[in-house]
């Protein structure tokens, strides 16, 4: 098992190198300077209207959810164990540095996740016959926009195969978070870790969609409320912990207590992989979650992309980070890793009821990411067996397929969970990016056609027809 353990972090090591580290940061900036900075700072203010200020919008045009139900769904796999195991991590292994290149990964990624959601908005399909239901995945990217077929199958075998095993740190998180703030036996928290999540994603993508709408908003709330008081006890300390933050991104950070020390190459190779494993930028599943949406053009649901990532790593991440530098528990309690450390570190703050709300609040979003997960894995069922009868068998079966490594892979190492989710979400990227790249023309002529004609038709008022993708028949 160490030697497979050690197989799979040398991997993982090899492949989020610095060129991963250079491809992905200078692909968000190419991408920035081409969209004009809009997905960065230059109109801020028109995403966050066409984000938090719609949420409750029911959505103009065609699709099977809200732009909001869309994007919940999105972001029950962004808003989750990511921003509070994944943040632990990346301290423990690159120093508070990391956290900074957590920063750039969002700001850069932000144009690079609106690129997938226009690509799922554009290269959608409509399923009639075995459910009701707009969608996209990689794989429909790959046979509609590159015409790959074969291709096509292969990587939704894979995604479908391989797919659930990234939960298993959505599992471990569980496991460990609960045994810090209760003293859980594991077996009671997977048990109804699995029961109710199979319970959720049996109803199909409007269960999931509605339960997404209620829980992902009101948890992050909490959470982030739950991070300022610590902030505010803390209050003289925060310039500091900024400062070391900025000074850690850029010089090596000395080994103190129990913290090891870190180059600044940790730092970055652990701030990006673990920023991108948050916020999902690059990663390809904008085009999923995004895909159902209802909106009058691709490229105004993109502005969810903005929403998304501000909301996972500028402000979500950066409480998580903030909570553990200020509370010193990286230096303090060595050994510990993953949500464990952030459980303590709210401990450390508010006593048994830190621990207590941590527990709760990481079997949360880890039960909101595993269900939002899971809708990205069935894509690639329903795109292996096409609109038939099949698929809606297949659906049903895979359920229970989906649900295995969540019950049985809770107790492995988390440094090896993270490494087995770190080489698979390297090949996500490699493939959206080469979809990205290819597919740029047809991007930015979309981009252009809503920010220089939509747009201002609509603002004044003529209400040009909706631009809506999804009808494309399914060649067999």
């Amino acid at each position: 098992m160490q030697m497979i353990v050690s197989s799979l972090i040398a991997l993982s090591d090899a492949l989020w190198g610095t060129p991963m580290i250079v491809i992905l940061l200078g692909t968000g900036l190419y991408l920035s300077i081409r969209f004009r900075f809009r997905y960065n700072f230059r109109s801020y203010a028109f995403h966050f209207r066409n984000t938090f200020g719609r949420m409750f919008a029911h959505g103009e045009g065609q699709g099977t959810v809200s732009g909001f139900a869309a994007a919940c769904t999105a972001m029950a796999n962004t808003i989750g164990v990511g921003n509070i195991g994944g943040v632990a991590t990346a301290i423990v292994s690159g120093g508070p540095g990391a956290v900074f290149w957590m920063w750039v990964s969002g700001f850069l990624g932000m144009s690079t996740k609106a690129c997938e959601i226009i690509l799922g908005q554009r290269f959608r399909v409509k399923y009639s016959k075995s459910m009701d239901e707009y969608m996209c995945d990689r794989s429909f990217v790959m046979k509609n926009a590159l015409g790959w077929k074969k291709g096509a199958i292969l990587l939704a075998i894979a995604c479908f195969t391989l797919g659930p095993w990234t939960d298993c740190v959505q599992t471990e998180s569980v496991v460990g978070a609960m045994q810090e703030g209760f003293g859980l036996d594991p077996r009671i928290s997977v048990a109804v870790l699995g029961v109710t999540c199979f319970a959720t994603i049996f109803g199909g993508l409007k269960r999931i969609s509605a339960v997404m709408e209620k829980i992902v908003p009101f948890m992050a709330l909490l959470y982030i409320l739950g991070g300022m008081g610590i902030l505010l006890i803390h209050l003289a300390d925060v310039p500091k912990a900024f400062w070391l933050i900025l000074e850690s991104a850029f010089t090596p950070t000395a080994a103190v207590g129990g913290f090891a020390g870190a180059t600044v190459k940790d730092a970055l190779r652990y701030g990006i992989a673990r920023g991108l494993y948050s916020n999902d930028a690059g990663t390809g599943y904008g085009i999923i979650a995004h895909a159902s949406a209802r909106t009058d053009h691709p490229v105004r649901q993109a502005s969810w992309g903005w929403g998304e990532v501000f909301l996972d790593t500028i402000v979500v991440c950066s409480v998580t980070a903030l909570s553990i530098i200020l509370t010193n528990v990286y230096v303090t309690h060595p050994g510990v890793d993953s949500a464990r450390l952030t459980t303590v570190a709210f401990r450390d703050a508010y006593g048994i009821f830190g621990a207590w709300f941590m527990a709760i609040a990481i079997t949360i979003f880890a039960w909101t990411t595993i269900v939002g997960m899971y809708y990205s894995c069935e894509k690639s069922i329903n795109y292996a067996f096409g609109d038939t009868e099949r698929n809606r068998v297949a659906v049903k079966i895979y359920m229970l397929y989906y649900m295995v490594p969540c019950v049985i892979m809770y107790d492995i190492k988390a440094d090896a969970l993270w490494a087995m989710t770190d080489i698979l979400s390297a090949v996500y990227v490699m493939m959206t990016l080469l979809f990205v790249f290819t597919q740029q023309k047809e991007i930015m002529r979309l981009v252009k056609d809503f920010w220089d004609r939509y747009l201002q038709a609509y603002e004044r008022g003529e209400h040009p027809p909706v631009v809506s993708f999804g009808t494309i028949e399914e060649r067999k």
